[in-house]
């Protein structure tokens, strides 16, 4: 037990534990040579400026363009992998500092490109891929660039936009600061009695504090602060929409709605028909809370009580290589091609799995078309650890299929498609869990942990969106929100979707303030989308349905060689229905029923 508790220097990690960023650049050396390199080759690009009105000259570029690309990524990749082994190495923070700097300056010599291809005249892209075989893989790229030509604006209008994007993206910075740097919570008192400072940073753990006068002072202290700053906040939030629905409108789309969702083809009933649904189906969150009152013991459910575990059990210390088998024997049902490439994964490199003093905090996947999907974890022997390598392989997976199926301008996935992966990965696992525990309380520990994930990240969400939807048509008709109209919708949506049997306080009315993807118009609604794809998937897969490992992988291979509401439909999801939420529902409404039947 003592190596999850004592931090390790770098080099005291055995080799075999970390990823081979070596594969990138095999020395800091070949990295310098390179960026050397790329510094002289990639101002060529600029020498195509104004002259793409010739088909020969566009295959030219792309060419070039691929090749400068692919070199930059690379070099931008090895730098953040090292940077991230240990952030307290300044050789490296400079080697990440330096790539970071001259990618702004990479990019202005593409800026041209985008505006020169809409400037063509109307048939031009056509006939050229008719004549030149060798630009129809760059079609679906084309048809992108050209369906946005309602939406640009005159150069100098989009140069002055440009201009002021930092002041319009302010409110964004402003309450980042005010909440992060700014603004003090005090003191509260923990569970050893002792006087502790709360921060947004420890208020995580004191809400889910197994003593309740514990969770019900951090709650109550933490929201104070915010309800004294309410008109500010409110200021700031109602500024930062009203900067969204004006890039809207300028732009000519149809509402903000429209705004964030038109660019990836994904119809506006995708959005309304997932808030419906989840409407349709509150009845579900309103058992799932009288349930969690019965099993905490509570006259009354408060909001405070919402995040406390409701069934203890013993931590088990689980090494990596057996977080591997049950991982292994969990996605069992994806078939061996899925498992030998996760084997192989694991093997070959691709995960950095212990902490080490310095190494960048959390888990993520990442890397480039030329390199190894690498996932950085911070293993510590827990099951939420197992569940992240799970849920970090299934984007790693992903990556790796659609950089091998896909060329290099389609091996990008958007946002909408990312977490679908990941998350059939932690569906297929826990399913596994849950029907091979026999201890009672184990069982039913499992079974609310997939409660919470769904409740947390699909009737949360939409909580989110609906509360977007309403704040951003409001300011579109020309109605101000202040504090009091943040506030009132608030406690409405929390009462309406937590139900009769939860006390909704009214310190809650204020928590819009804290949440910081309202910084990020109409992105939360994809996490909600993300797990629902993710449950089909999964259920179609646990269901052997006809070819249904065929077309999740087939949907891993697509990359972002379509929109993806139609890489999804292909495979088998159609998300302009309510079925995939539905199916999510289902599953919400099994696990509870698993739960009643063993309490």
């Amino acid at each position: 037990m003592s190596e999850s508790k004592v931090l390790k220097m770098r080099d005291e990690i055995e080799e075999k534990c970390k990823w081979k960023v070596n594969k990138v650049f095999s020395s800091d050396e070949e990295w310098e040579k390179a960026f050397k390199e790329l510094k002289e080759e990639a101002p060529n690009l600029k020498s195509f400026e104004g002259k793409l009105e010739n088909a020969e000259n566009l295959i030219k570029y792309l060419d070039i363009y691929e090749k400068t690309s692919r070199k930059a990524e690379i070099i931008y990749v090895y730098a953040h992998l090292r940077c991230d082994e240990d952030t307290k190495n300044s050789k490296y923070q400079g080697m990440m500092s330096k790539i970071d700097s001259y990618m702004a300056e990479f990019a202005t010599y593409t800026a041209y490109f985008v505006p020169e291809i809409l400037e063509m005249p109307e048939n031009f892209i056509k006939e050229s891929i008719k004549k030149n075989p060798k630009l129809k893989i760059y079609e679906f790229l084309f048809n992108d660039i050209l369906k946005e030509k309602p939406h640009i604006l005159s150069k100098s209008q989009e140069e002055l936009l440009a201009g002021v994007s930092d002041c319009l993206d302010s409110p964004s910075s402003i309450h980042s600061i005010f909440t992060n740097a700014d603004m003090k919570f005090g003191d509260v008192t923990d569970e050893d009695g002792k006087k502790v400072e709360l921060t947004e940073g420890n208020y995580s753990s004191f809400i889910k504090s197994k003593n309740r006068a514990v969770r019900e002072e951090a709650f109550k202290t933490l929201f104070k602060e915010y309800k004294g700053f309410e008109n500010t906040l409110a200021t700031i939030l109602s500024s930062s929409i009203k900067n969204f629905n004006f890039g809207a409108k300028i732009r000519k789309y149809e509402g903000a709605l429209d705004s964030s969702l038109k660019p990836n083809n994904i119809p506006l009933e995708v959005y309304r028909n997932a808030i419906k649904t989840i409407n349709d189906n509150l009845s579900s969150m309103h058992r799932y809370v009288a349930l969690k009152k019965r099993l905490l013991g509570l006259e009354e459910m408060h909001m405070y009580d919402l995040y406390v575990p409701v069934i203890e059990v013993p931590k088990n210390h689980i090494e990596f290589d057996d977080a591997v088998k049950m991982i292994v024997e969990g996605l069992n049902p994806l078939g061996e091609e899925y498992l030998n490439i996760f084997k192989d994964g694991v093997k070959d490199g691709w995960i950095d799995i212990y902490q080490n003093k310095g190494k960048r905090g959390g888990a993520y996947s990442w890397g480039g078309y030329d390199t190894m999907p690498y996932v950085l974890l911070n293993y510590n022997y827990e099951l939420n650890d197992v569940s992240t390598l799970a849920h970090e392989m299934g984007h790693s997976i992903h990556s790796y299929y659609s950089r091998k199926e896909q060329p290099y301008i389609y091996a990008g996935y958007t946002l909408f498609c990312a977490e679908v992966a990941s998350t059939t990965n932690e569906a297929l696992l826990i399913h596994y869990l849950i029907n091979k525990e026999t201890d009672k309380q184990k069982r039913l520990y499992l079974i609310n942990q997939e409660l919470e994930q769904i409740r947390t990240t699909v009737f949360r969400q939409l909580m989110f969106a609906e509360f977007e939807l309403y704040t951003h048509e409001s300011l579109e008709n020309g109605i101000p929100l202040t504090a009091e109209d943040y506030n009132k919708a608030w406690i409405e949506l929390n009462q309406k979707y937590f139900g009769p049997d939860m006390i909704v306080d009214p310190e809650i009315d204020v928590e819009w303030s804290r949440i910081p993807h309202f910084y990020s118009d109409f992105y939360v609604y994809q996490y909600a989308t993300g797990y629902a794809a993710a449950s089909a998937f999964a259920k179609s897969i646990l269901d052997k349905k006809e070819n249904a490992v065929e077309k999740y992988v087939a949907f891993l291979k697509s990359g972002g060689s379509n929109y993806p509401i139609e890489i999804l439909k292909k495979a088998g999801v159609d998300m302009t229905t309510s079925k995939p939420v539905e199916a999510t529902i289902e599953r919400f409404n099994e696990l509870l029923d698993m739960i009643e039947k063993e309490i």
